[in-house]
Formats: structure tokens, C-alpha cells, sequence
């Protein structure tokens, strides 16, 4: 070959982008959401590019809304159309890795078990799918589909509901859903599949299950959670971190439960918050953005008595002398019932003659104050910064050096002394 051609030659690979210059393949896959399904299959070794899209539905041409809408005329018995899946479009090189590597893959990072649903997401728009190109794609999909429910039946997994078919009416995604995750790096996250190795795949390390005995076989809080889940370390930030509730707490990455302790249904995503009582579940709080009230309301639906469950979120007021603390003079906090966050200092309480705890000053930011404008009257309402919870009014009648009475209702406090 000559220079000049070798020259030519050379400037026209370097041209030409990755995937002109590799043998490619590609095959579509739905896994629930396509941005964690992007971001999963991206970080396939030989893997060229992930694109996100619609497929498998009967409309010819469809865009995010169109998907949605007809998802919810479905749901509503007002459509019999077969709607498109989110799936990812994988394009991988096939000299560096092989389809039966990349559906391993596939398989190991979701739930194909779950039906149409993945994760928080419910929807046929969010089926596990495998819209095949060839006979090659099909024979691989369905020898690995088998090969994979062995090792799911083994782990106690039902059987597999993956959607198999011929690819048809595939639709790129917008813009903005390419590369979501790495756009928005805090965005949706799932448990990232059943934690069950392929086999003749190394199994991936899972943490050990918590010890029952180490646990408050009475009441006990477990919060499963995901390693790279950024919503689970929000939660921990916002509430775990400065728990003080008298509900014992502990999380976990393990999303099986204490041996012979019991879960209504399995966890689907994270961080997802089981209450259990004498090693049952009683209530779960799936999901967290950021919605602490909503949490604490959550919690204190459990744990709160129907009397405390009525001042507390229904504004209701107990009668003059019936409630608890009238008489509790030792130093110490009085404290949310749920949260457990100090809301007044003992010495801050004083003998109004009303029928109910009454203080001159709360604890620095531990209260919110509100317009209330209810039976036919202008008050400050007054309730715990923490959980939101209704605590009573404050009026301008106290003592020195306030001036304020903080009529709180004594059944919606928790009384802590200090250590002796």
C-alpha cells in the first residue's frame, strides 16, 4: 500500500465513529423504567451505545405522553390497545461481547418476575420485555429465559414474566430521557434486580440477614435499603440520622426479613420502611423524596392511640384535666410522640388552672405556628416542627419573661426525664 493510501486510510477511521469500525448487534429490552435500565446496560463491557425508546405496543409512532395516556385508558377499561413498553435499544460490539452476555446481564439487573410492574412503577408500560431481530435473538432469549428461571425457582422467585416476541413499532425516546441518570444522577432507583446470580455467574455478595434476637420482638422498624440508592440517603440524612423516635429502628441491604420473621410481600423498591409487630408486618412506607411528614404521619398512624390519633392529625382537643402530664414536674423534655424530638423543657412549665400542660417557651425551632380560624374563633395554632402533628394554641397570657401559655394537649406528649 502506498503512503498516500495509508494516509487516506488512516484519516478516514478516524472519521468514521466506534460503532462503524466494530461488528455491531443490537436488541431491545425492557426492564421497568428505561433510565436505570440506560444506566445498567451502559456499564456492559463492549456495549456501544444505549438509547432509550418505546417498543411492542400496536401504535406505529408514540412519544412519553401517548404512552401514558393510553396506559391509563387501559387502566380504566376505556382501551383494549397493547401499549408500547419502555425498553433501551443496546448496541455492543460483538468481537468484545456476546448476546448471551449481554441477556445475562439483563436478567441479573432487574425483576423479571414482577408482571407489569418494576420497581414503583406499575403500568404494562413497564413489563419486562426481549423484542427480538432474528431467530438467533429468539433461540438465546428463550435458552437463557429457562436457564435464569432455575436459579429464581431455586431462590423462591415465581415463575418469569418476561414478554418474548418479534420487535415491532420501536420509537426512540426524547432528549431528555437519554442519559437521564447521568443528567440527573439522584434520580429513580429500584432494588436493582433479585440479587440472583445467572448460573455459572459469581454470585453477588449479599449482605447477611438481620438477627432476629438483636431485634425488639414487640415492635421493631426495619428500613430495606439499596446501596446505590440516593433516595435511601436522603432518608437516612433526614430522618435516620437524628432518629429519636421510641419505635427501635435498623436498615439493612439484605431485602429479606429476619429468619422467621414474615413480610406481607416482597420489597420492591428502596428504601422501603416495614413496621413489624411480634415478628410480623403491620405496615410498610414505600418510597422517599424528601416527604418527612408524610413519613412521620405514616408512622404515627401505627403507633398512636385513636384518642392521640384524633388531637394529632384531626385537630382535636381531649377535655380540660383528662390528659396525661398535669402533674409531671421532673426535670426533663416533653417530646414528640412519634418523632421523639424535644418540644419543651420541663422548666418551662407552669400551673395555668386550664385543665391542660401549659408552658411559657418551647424548645428553639422544635414548633410551627399557624392561622387557625376554626369554630368561629382567631387562634395560633401550634404544632411540632418534626412530624406536623396538631399540639394546641398559644395565647398571650403567660408568665414572665414570655409572656405566652402554650396550651398543648398532654395526651400528644411523651414525658423524657434526664439520667439520674
Amino acid at each position: 500500500m502506498s503512503p498516500i493510501k495509508k494516509v487516506l486510510l488512516s484519516g478516514l477511521m478516524m472519521a468514521l465513529p466506534l460503532q462503524a469500525l466494530a461488528t455491531t448487534e443490537s436488541i431491545v429490552l425492557g426492564m421497568g423504567c428505561f433510565w436505570g435500565a440506560e444506566k445498567r446496560m451502559s456499564e456492559i463491557p463492549g456495549v456501544l451505545d444505549v438509547e432509550s425508546g418505546y417498543a411492542g405496543g400496536d401504535a406505529k409512532r408514540a412519544d412519553y405522553r401517548d404512552v401514558l395516556n393510553l396506559e391509563k385508558a387501559i387502566r380504566s377499561g376505556k382501551s383494549d390497545e397493547r401499549n408500547h413498553a419502555e425498553v433501551v435499544k443496546v448496541t455492543f460490539d460483538t468481537d468484545r461481547v456476546g448476546l448471551e452476555r449481554v441477556l445475562i446481564k439483563f436478567w441479573e439487573n432487574h425483576n423479571p418476575t414482577q408482571g407489569d410492574r418494576q420497581g414503583n412503577d406499575v403500568g404494562s408500560n413497564y413489563r419486562s420485555a426481549i423484542y427480538t431481530t432474528g431467530d438467533e435473538q429468539r433461540r438465546s432469549a428463550l435458552k437463557t429465559r429457562d436457564t435464569y428461571q432455575q436459579a429464581l425457582t431455586a431462590a423462591g422467585y415465581g415463575p418469569i414474566t418476561t414478554e418474548i416476541a418479534p420487535l415491532r413499532n420501536y420509537n426512540s425516546a426524547e432528549d431528555y430521557h437519554q442519559d437521564y441518570l447521568k443528567k440527573n444522577p439522584d434520580g429513580y432507583c429500584g432494588l436493582g434486580g433479585t440479587k440472583v446470580a445467572y448460573p455459572g455467574e459469581a454470585a453477588q455478595p449479599t449482605p447477611e440477614r438481620l438477627d432476629a434476637n438483636a431485634l425488639d420482638a414487640k415492635r421493631q422498624l426495619i428500613v430495606f435499603e439499596a446501596e446505590d440508592c440516593p433516595f435511601c440517603k436522603q432518608f437516612r440524612a433526614e430522618v435516620l440520622d437524628d432518629w429519636s423516635s421510641k419505635v427501635p429502628v435498623v436498615s439493612t441491604f439484605n431485602p429479606q426479613p429476619p429468619e422467621g420473621w414474615k413480610l406481607e410481600k416482597a420489597l420492591f423498591a428502596t428504601p422501603t420502611m416495614v413496621l413489624f409487630e411480634n415478628g410480623k408486618e403491620v405496615s410498610r412506607y414505600t418510597g422517599y423524596k424528601g416527604d418527612k411528614d408524610r413519613f412521620w404521619k405514616w408512622l404515627g398512624f401505627q403507633i398512636l392511640t385513636p384518642d392521640q390519633k384524633r388531637i394529632a392529625f384531626e385537630q382535636g382537643t381531649e377535655r380540660a384535666f383528662t390528659g396525661s402530664h398535669l402533674d409531671e414536674k421532673r426535670p426533663g423534655f416533653f417530646v414528640d410522640p412519634i418523632t421523639g424530638a424535644p418540644l419543651f423543657r420541663s422548666d418551662t412549665k407552669f400551673e395555668s388552672g386550664t385543665g391542660w400542660p401549659s408552658f411559657f417557651n418551647p424548645v428553639a425551632g422544635a414548633i410551627t405556628l399557624h392561622e387557625d380560624n376554626s369554630h368561629g374563633m382567631r387562634r395560633t395554632e401550634v404544632r411540632s416542627a418534626s412530624s406536623g402533628i396538631h399540639l394546641g394554641h398559644v395565647f398571650d397570657d403567660g408568665p414572665p419573661p414570655t409572656g405566652k401559655r402554650y396550651c398543648i394537649n398532654g395526651n400528644v406528649l411523651s414525658f423524657v426525664p434526664d439520667p439520674q
